[in-house]
């Protein structure tokens, strides 16, 4: 805003408070403007994601991303997730604090990116086989 001058009639208006009003309404425009074009960006950025949120008690697989466990990941072929395990407490909408067990000795709590939901499919018959 201080970078760029006022228009030619509004700066050979003399009077102070008329001056100061069309300044405080320049400004309440430009906030208006970057508000919306911040929404619109928000919108663009969001578009494809989807929210996910788990409550206490949900069951979860966790990813074992490479840089915190080090010796879980030291091959190609082992297992890129563990669990199930569950969801103690909700810290956040981001992060989530999980039941690990002791051989982990890493903190308990997580980004929801590293989480997925673990479908305990309670209906569901696992048999692959009909006749078993």
């Amino acid at each position: 805003m201080d970078l760029l001058s006022l228009p030619m009639s509004e700066r050979l208006n003399l009077d102070g408070k008329k001056k100061a009003e069309y300044v405080r309404t320049l400004h309440e425009k430009v906030r208006a403007n970057i508000e919306k074009k911040i929404q619109q960006y928000t919108r663009q950025a969001n578009k494809g994601k989807k929210k996910v949120t788990f409550e206490p008690g949900d069951w979860v697989w966790l990813h074992l991303r490479k840089e915190r466990f080090p010796d879980k990941r030291r091959s190609k072929l082992l297992p890129r997730a563990d669990g199930p395990f569950q969801v103690l407490e909700r810290i956040n909408d981001n992060a989530y604090k999980l039941d690990l067990p002791g051989e982990y000795n890493v903190s308990a709590t997580f980004n929801v990116s590293d989480l997925s939901l673990f479908d305990v499919g309670h209906d569901q018959d696992l048999r692959t086989n009909p006749s078993q």
